[in-house]
């Protein structure tokens, strides 16, 4: 099931089977220029290169609003992930966490999110700098990081 993620040494995993309590609807596909998961930054950079959120019909009219450098973050499904690792022991750091420790893309919803710049749209497709994903993964919602009814933008108190 997971072959291609070798555990490291202290980590756990669960047998306990995944419950589905909700349905998620990808609305497009991410492109990077990374396809091994060695190959991929832990975090995005503003200054990385450039990436293409291909948004699906019908979704890609609500691209309309999103403006040239903007921030936006970007959730995704990260597909080829583990999901039944309660402790991890990751490479960059010593010791073993938990995965909710952890900003590990083996987790029990692989969930993915980063903040990035759009650089411009062309049709149904964003072209963004920051991600950290592979290429070919799931994409499921993006959001502008501020909008007008935001609490910051609307002189409402924060909670």
């Amino acid at each position: 099931m997971f072959a291609d993620h070798a555990m490291r040494p202290n980590e756990r995993t669960t047998d306990r089977p995944l419950r589905a309590d909700a349905a998620l609807t990808f609305i497009g596909t991410i492109r990077t220029p990374w396809t091994e998961r060695e190959d991929c930054p832990r975090q995005g950079r503003l200054d990385g290169p450039e990436c293409r959120l291909q948004i699906e019909a019908p979704w890609d009219a609500a691209l309309d609003g999103l403006e040239a450098g903007q921030t936006l973050e970007v959730l995704y499904w990260l597909h080829r992930s583990r999901r039944d690792l309660t402790l991890q022991s990751p490479s960059h750091v010593e010791g073993t966490r938990g995965t909710f420790a952890l900003r590990s893309p083996a987790r029990p919803n692989p969930i993915g999110t980063s903040l990035v710049r759009l650089e411009r749209r062309e049709g149904p497709v964003l072209v963004v700098r920051g991600l950290d994903c592979l290429d070919g993964t799931p994409l499921l919602d993006i959001k502008p990081e501020r909008c007008a009814h935001s609490p910051e933008n609307s002189g409402m108190d924060s909670i």
